[in-house]
């Protein structure tokens, strides 16, 4: 069972969260929180896969609580829980090692996925929102741009390939097919990749990618 933390500070939400997730039947609930503080709390207090924590929430705001969790809990897989609009602290989150975010407009299925993405190690942000997310980021500072063109040197011409298509949002199976590499090559490489570039995720070497000044 993947054991879930949902946090939220309105019950409506968490209550419509905790349906949809107990109905995958490898899902469990295990904790709920009403702000950010309660959550951290939680998450010390259970033994918990993955959190889904909302932006704007009392007493500690999400992005606090999900860079507070990435020091107490290493292991904790962290979706960031939004509406979107217009919400550039998202960006705080995935650079701070969160797994990814999930719209509060989503389907169902979304959200399952999503969860079942983060539990796996993978990060869940669908096409249309991977590059909305990179397109908040601006351009870095000279020396974060210098550091990341650097830090891509190092890769071979296969691991750039590979690279590449990782940061237009697609999943393992999908560069397989376009690389014609087989899915578990695939994670190779992006196991490989994220050692090599220092980050603790997909989503951080998406945004590595952003900041050297390339789409």
């Amino acid at each position: 069972m993947i054991r879930v933390l949902v946090a939220d500070d309105e019950p409506l939400i968490t209550a419509g969260i905790r349906t949809v997730l107990e109905s995958a039947g490898d899902i469990e609930v295990v904790a709920e929180a009403e702000n950010g503080r309660a959550a951290v709390e939680a998450a010390l207090g259970h033994r918990v896969d993955v959190a889904l924590v909302d932006v704007n929430m009392p007493v500690l705001d999400g992005l606090s609580a999900i860079e507070e969790l990435r020091g107490l809990v290493p292991t904790l897989r962290t979706l960031v829980l939004t509406s979107f609009g217009t919400e550039p602290n998202v960006v705080r989150a995935l650079r701070g090692g969160a797994a990814g975010f999930v719209l509060k407009s989503c389907t169902p299925d979304e959200l399952i996925r999503a969860v079942r993405a983060a539990h796996g190690g993978d990060a869940y942000l669908s096409p249309p929102v991977t590059r909305l997310v990179l397109d908040m980021v601006t351009p870095g500072e000279v020396d974060r741009r210098r550091e990341a063109v650097e830090l891509l040197g190092a890769l071979t011409p296969r691991e750039a390939e590979v690279l590449r298509l990782l940061a237009e949002g697609m999943s393992n199976a999908e560069i397989g097919r376009g690389l014609a590499m087989s899915e578990a090559s695939v994670k190779t490489y992006v196991s490989r990749i994220l050692t090599k570039l220092n980050c603790s995720n997909r989503v951080q070497a998406a945004l590595l990618v952003r900041d050297a000044g390339h789409r």
